[in-house]
């Protein structure tokens, strides 16, 4: 009898499938976003992006061997990016923006073990450093957006009976959605609604 075939990866963790996602959230990125001096950390946070959200869709896990260089990467360009315009003052909220994500994912994390991930914590500075660039108004949609996401997405699967209410559910693509829904609404919207 022929033995068990190793777990094989799902169909969106496909090499082609996953080159063809972030090409697609590399267009998108270039048609919302524009061309602008922090442009280059928008686009390596789309690519990551489809990265994560593949590997926590799959496994539950948010990877450092990708969130580490991910985080680096991004404080460098926001530094090149400050250096370019002089806006010093949005890379400062950047950083005090990411320590307030990532404490307040940390907090939620401990008070709910069974919930949260030291992934997702991660996550969420990162996400609060680039979305704190944009500005404070994008930090607080971005993290609002990913919970009210998650809970649409976990209230679906609820009702077409494919998970319950103990059912653990990757959060991370829903923090990332959340976090692109706001950086969007800021580039485009944010002049018109004093954002």
């Amino acid at each position: 009898m022929a033995a068990e075939p190793a777990a094989t990866a799902r169909w969106w963790q496909a090499p082609g499938v996953l080159a063809g996602a972030c090409a697609v959230a590399v267009a998108l990125t270039l048609l919302v976003h524009g061309w602008r001096a922090d442009l280059p950390a928008a686009l390596l946070l789309a690519v990551a992006g489809v990265l994560l959200a593949t590997e926590d869709l799959a496994s539950h896990r948010l990877p450092n061997a990708v969130l580490a260089p991910t985080a680096v990467a991004l404080a460098l360009l926001l530094v090149v990016a400050s250096l370019a315009t002089g806006e010093w003052d949005a890379l400062l909220r950047a950083v005090l923006a990411a320590v307030a994500s990532g404490v307040g994912y940390l907090l939620l994390a401990l008070l709910r073990p069974a919930g949260l991930g030291m992934g997702d914590v991660k996550l969420g500075a990162l996400l609060g450093a680039w979305l704190g660039w944009l500005g404070w108004g994008a930090a607080v949609l971005g993290v609002l957006a990913g919970f009210v996401l998650g809970g649409v997405a976990g209230l679906v699967l609820l009702l077409a009976g494919r998970a319950t209410r103990t059912t653990a559910i990757a959060f991370g693509p829903w923090m990332l959605l959340g976090a692109a829904v706001a950086g969007g609404v800021t580039v485009r919207l944010g002049p018109v609604l004093g954002m």
